[in-house]
This record gives structure tokens, sequence and C-alpha cells, in this order.
């Protein structure tokens, strides 16, 4: 027996997209942890590409899909590029808390 498919509303998935963007702002703001707040910000990309993923499925048209295969692209870049970097700042000064990253040295 096949079972019918069952229509999720468009606004289920808007609502989890909002929770996933929300969590991943707060994150951003409150914790100090450069590992955390860059986790949050992916957190956050990817609340973005539900949400293109939910209208490009809802209006039937294939544009929003291909628009969350760039921003994947661009996140995975942005994942080697910011890794690299706290790693860097991790070997200089032995600490990835943002507060102790407040002075530039020359």
């Amino acid at each position: 027996m096949a079972m019918a498919p069952v229509h999720i509303p468009l606004f289920y998935y808007l609502i989890v997209s909002a929770i996933l963007f929300a969590l991943g702002t707060i994150g951003v703001i409150v914790r100090r942890n450069a590992i955390i707040m860059f986790m949050c910000i992916e957190l956050m990309l990817n609340a973005v590409n539900l949400s293109l993923v939910a209208f490009s499925r809802y209006l039937s048209d294939i544009g929003g899909q291909l628009m969350v295969i760039f921003v994947m692209a661009v996140a995975a870049a942005e994942v080697a590029v910011g890794l690299g970097i706290i790693v860097s700042i991790f070997r200089n000064r032995e600490s990835i808390n943002i507060d102790t990253l407040d002075v530039m040295k020359g």
C-alpha cells in the first residue's frame, strides 16, 4: 500500500526557519567564544537556506534551490577561511575569547 504524500504548510517551515535564525542570532550576541559564534553564523545561514528551499517548493520554482547551492558553496569557503583565521589567532594569543581580541597589534 502506498501512502499519500503529506503536505506540510509553508508556514511551518518559516516558523522553524525563524526559530533557527533567532537561536543563531542569540548565540552570536551572547557567546564570546569565536568557534561558537562561528557555528551560530552557520546556523543562521542554514535557516535562510531552509526558507529559500521552502519558498522554492511552494512556488514550484527551482531558483530558490539554485540559490541554496550557491549559499552552501560560499558557506564552505567561509568555513575554510574562518577556521584558518581562528587557528591563527589561537596560536598567537592562546585564546579564542573575543573580548581579548580588542587590541590590534602592528
